[in-house]
Formats: C-alpha cells, sequence, structure tokens
C-alpha cells in the first residue's frame, strides 16, 4: 500500500518579495517566508525601518534584502521589481486606511486608498505574473475581512478590498493555465502599529472582541502560517481564492 505523501511547506531555493515589509503583516509575512527557506526581497517606502528590519533577520540567520519603493508610485516601484526579480512569491502586504463616514470622503481620500489598496495591488501583480512567465509562482494580497462585508466609517476601505478580491479571482482564471495562483489573505483586526489607536479605544475594542467568535483580537503570528501555505506546494491546487483568518467575524 501506498501512503500518500503531505507536501512540503518549505520554499528553499525560491525567491520571494513582500511589500509593506517594514513592519506589521508584512514583517511577520516576510519572516513566515525567510524561516521556510526563502530569501525575500523586502520592500517599503520608509529605508531607516526598512534597513533595521532587514538587519534584524539577516541577524537571525535568515536570508533577506531590502528595497526601498512607494508601491502607489508605480513606474518606479515596476522598475525596481523587474530589476529585482523574477520571483516566485509575491506578497503585497501594503495598504492605507482613510476611515471616516462616508458623507466626509474627499476625493483625495478615495483616490489615496484606491491608489495604494487596488491600482498599485493590480499592477505589481500583473509585474511579477511577467516575471513568472509560465514556470508558475504564488501571488498573494493581503486583503481583509472587510472585503467581504462592509463596516462602518469604511466604505472606501471596504471598496477596495472588494475590488480586491474581484481581481483576485479573474487573475486567478487567467494565469492559472501558466500554474501561477493568486490569492487573499483576509485578516481581522490584527494589533500592528498601524491599529495602535484602534486598540486604545475600550469601547472599540469589545466591539471588535464582541464580533471576534473567538474572543481576541488577531496577532500578526496569526498571519505567518497562511501566507506560508499559500506560498509552498501545500496549497498546490488553491487558487483564486480568499483565506480569511478573522476568528469567525463574517461567519455570523
Amino acid at each position: 500500500m501506498r501512503l500518500p505523501k503531505t507536501p512540503s511547506f518549505r520554499l528553499d531555493g525560491r525567491r520571494a518579495m513582500v511589500t509593506g515589509a517594514s513592519r506589521g503583516i508584512g514583517l511577520g509575512c516576510a519572516v513566515a517566508l525567510a524561516e521556510a527557506g526563502a530569501h525575500v526581497v523586502m520592500a517599503a517606502r520608509g529605508a531607516d525601518a526598512l534597513d533595521e528590519a532587514a538587519d534584524t533577520l539577516r541577524n537571525a540567520g535568515l536570508s533577506a534584502e531590502a528595497l526601498v519603493l512607494d508601491v502607489a508610485d508605480l513606474d518606479a516601484a515596476r522598475g525596481a521589481m523587474g530589476a529585482s526579480g523574477p520571483f516566485d512569491i509575491f506578497c503585497n502586504s501594503a495598504g492605507l486606511a482613510r476611515h471616516g463616514p462616508a458623507l466626509d470622503t474627499t476625493a483625495d481620500d478615495f483616490d489615496a486608498v484606491m491608489a495604494v489598496n487596488l491600482r498599485s495591488a493590480y499592477f505589481l501583480a500583473q509585474e511579477a505574473a511577467r516575471g513568472m512567465g509560465d514556470k508558475g509562482g504564488s501571488i498573494i494580497q493581503i486583503s481583509s475581512q472587510m472585503g467581504h462585508v462592509g463596516g462602518v466609517d469604511r466604505a472606501v476601505y471596504c471598496a477596495s478590498k472588494h475590488g480586491l478580491e474581484g481581481m483576485t479571482k479573474a487573475m486567478a482564471i487567467e494565469w492559472g493555465p501558466r500554474g501561477i495562483r493568486v490569492n487573499t489573505i483576509c485578516p481581522t483586526f490584527i494589533r500592528t502599529p498601524l491599529t495602535e489607536s484602534t486598540f486604545a479605544d475600550p469601547e472599540r475594542v469589545a466591539w471588535i472582541t464582541a464580533k471576534i467568535k473567538l474572543g481576541r483580537v488577531g496577532e500578526v503570528e496569526d498571519i505567518m502560517g497562511a501566507v506560508t501555505y499559500l506560498a509552498s506546494d501545500a496549497s498546490a491546487l488553491v487558487t483564486g481564492t480568499s483565506l480569511v483568518v478573522d476568528g469567525g467575524w463574517t461567519a455570523g
């Protein structure tokens, strides 16, 4: 009798790029991929924080390098990707939020959020896919549970993430014959430097924990296993879908 063999979660010999990698979820994704054996190109806008993060990974014995870029500057970002690539894995964790009542949204707010959360996500995925050619690869977009539900004061953010979910499905269909898998990870509220103000509000924390069925907010570590899975051969038949890491928020 021949027993089935669990596919490997290892990423040895693969090159990965992670945007938004200097802190928070992006940093967690970079660490997870590097721990699995990938060489990780860590990209972000702020050179000092990025260099510190990349140095910390290297000091831990992981393979990483820093690449300063602004994902909203598409020409420069695509040029940097082309010069540093090609990549077997592309994880886009760069994101922007400008929360507030929908009646107060300005055109500048709308354009700024869409430029980062949707426009750059589209064209950087396109650049990653070009580099992958016909040898396949994994493109992972860090989306949000708000790509599946609505939220008060989050109309623009929800619009960008719902768009990201639709874009991912279409790209997965188109690029599937080339062996390129395209998926999203959809976290709930994760404790990061960007969410400090949210978690400083006891009423907001109470509302969040009441919505999360597991009764706690998310930590960066909760995302790390998900990104390793989607990057590896363990998810070889997974494409065009969302891995929702929300503690049951969207189930209710």
